[in-house]
């Protein structure tokens, strides 16, 4: 058998040619041996009608094995013979035919430094792209992060919108109007706050002093 793997050939008839042609060999073999135990059954039957006759089992079998190993000497000279005619007139595609689906290698023909720098911009289009999913991704995480700081802020501003009813309903004017004097108030109550601090501090230096 021949160890040119053909690949082309396998390509175009969806199998090697080698695999073809030890499938016929297999073939013929066991087409072989199956005429020649037929053939020594029918002997074997003969013999036992012709009450003249000599021969043995034993021997006819020897003689069908010698017969088996001449056809097979034979035939494997011959079936070289068909393999390499078969291969070269046969099977075998020129090197000047293209399949169709590889048509396009015709038109687009590239040189091995061609081929290279298309493989490099390939590569750089592939890390470019990975570079565009990460931010797209980070962007997408600020996206995120922008629905809840809003989620927050309508939440405070519904707050404020509640307040503001509040005080419209017990008279206090705007939100805005309650806000302010309320800041008024508190700052009046953290001045009064101080001063009843400082006098209770100045009582108690009165109290230790006495």
């Amino acid at each position: 058998m021949s160890v040119n793997p053909m690949a082309y050939e396998a390509q175009f008839f969806g199998f090697t040619p080698q695999t073809c042609l030890l499938r016929i060999y297999l073939a013929f073999q066991d087409y072989l041996f199956e005429i020649m135990q037929v053939v020594e059954s029918v002997i074997l039957r003969k013999l036992e009608g012709c009450p003249g006759c000599e021969l043995s089992a034993s021997r006819v079998r020897g003689c069908t094995e010698k017969f088996l190993v001449f056809v097979k000497e034979h035939f494997e000279k011959l079936f070289n013979k068909m393999e390499e005619v078969l291969l070269q007139l046969v099977f075998k595609i020129p090197e000047n035919v293209l399949l169709p689906e590889d048509k396009a290698h015709e038109q687009y023909s590239y040189s091995r430094e061609e081929f290279q720098a298309l493989q490099g911009e390939i590569q750089q289009l592939q890390q470019q792209y990975r570079a565009e999913v990460a931010a797209g991704e980070a962007l997408r995480a600020e996206l995120e992060e922008q629905k809840v700081v809003e989620a927050e802020l309508k939440k405070t501003l519904q707050l404020f919108d509640g307040l503001e009813s509040i005080c419209r309903v017990h008279g206090t004017g705007s939100f805005q109007e309650s806000f302010a004097f309320l800041a008024q108030n508190v700052k009046k109550l953290q001045d009064v706050l101080k001063d009843v601090e400082e006098k209770s501090k100045k009582i108690q230096v009165h109290d230790e002093l006495m």
